[in-house]
């Protein structure tokens, strides 16, 4: 069956493109969540008197997911988890624990359903996650999972740094 798509529908097409699903997944699916309507003679005609509208819009969300690529590729975010011995989990790594972490790390706002993870995050660690953004642009971020990816840097003791000023005084006293 034929029907004109009013909205993204992964894996088929975009806003405006007319494809051809099975009448079981149109019926009972698409036009109840007005994800889609028939491909019928008349709403061809509305939809080409809609094109320039569409277009509109297509180039808006691409443009927007180019910006969210540019902010999220290549950066990292810390999520903190409970580690047993040998780095092991209890449980594992969520979308949702990834993405409430890009937002409160990097400030941008993502849809769980746009992480794309092959296997699921069960060790500590870093981890490279794919993000679908829009169609094809992905970006790429890497998930630090753990208490010791969570921690800064230790920093020196307060003796160890008493003694090197010490020291460096001394050497300035005696020159």
């Amino acid at each position: 069956m034929k029907v004109i798509l009013l909205d993204e529908l992964r894996g088929k097409g975009g806003e405006g493109d007319i494809v051809d699903v099975a009448q079981g997944y149109a019926e009972n699916y698409l036009f109840p969540n007005k994800i889609a309507q028939p491909a019928t003679p008349g709403n061809i005609k509305q939809l080409e008197e809609r094109r320039h509208n569409i277009a509109k819009r297509e180039e808006k969300r691409i443009a927007d997911a180019e910006a969210t690529k540019a902010v999220l590729d290549g950066k990292s975010v810390k999520v903190d988890a409970k580690i047993g011995d040998e780095g092991q989990l209890f449980g594992s790594v969520t979308s949702q624990q990834i993405v409430d972490a890009i937002k409160a790390q990097l400030g941008v706002e993502l849809d769980r359903k746009r992480i794309a993870r092959g296997a699921t995050i069960k060790t500590s660690g870093a981890h490279k996650v794919e993000v679908n953004l829009y169609r094809d642009i992905n970006a790429t971020i890497t998930v630090l999972v753990g208490v010791d990816a969570a921690e800064p840097a230790p920093e020196k003791e307060p003796e160890a740094e008493a003694e090197e000023n010490a020291e460096e005084n001394t050497e300035a006293v005696s020159e």
